[in-house]
């Protein structure tokens, strides 16, 4: 099970941070990646966060101005995000994936979703 935790509605410019807490399974075997999905689109990934090594990958759109850092003793990932601009708006789902070594940002990899919370940056 995972357990979105942290949105909600922030003016431009501003920071939220999500948290993504795991249960129910090794949560040191699986990577974790965020994913952002709006009415009529298709579900983006936003970061995400090596089982192996902690290393990372970005989405283009959030380079610079989201952070992933992950805390196996709390089987928690959290997504740091600054900057947030009005297109950052939508459901950030997280997502358990047992890929191997690096994770990489494709949905059907992921074998377990939270079910989503919501992010709006509006003024």
């Amino acid at each position: 099970q995972l357990v979105e935790s942290g949105g909600g509605l922030v003016q431009p410019g501003g920071s939220l941070r999500l948290s993504c807490v795991a249960s129910g399974f090794n949560f040191n075997h699986y990577g974790i990646g965020w994913f952002r999905q709006v009415p009529g689109k298709e579900r983006e990934g936003v970061s995400c966060v090596s089982h192996f090594d902690d290393s990372t990958e970005y989405g283009d759109s959030v380079k610079g101005r989201f952070t992933i850092s992950r805390d196996r003793a709390r089987n928690t990932v959290y997504l740091q995000m600054n900057s947030l601009q009005p297109e950052d708006t939508g459901v950030y789902f997280c997502g358990a994936s047992g890929v191997q070594n690096k994770c990489v940002l494709y949905p059907p990899v992921y074998d377990y979703w939270g079910q989503g919370i919501q992010v709006t940056v509006s003024s």
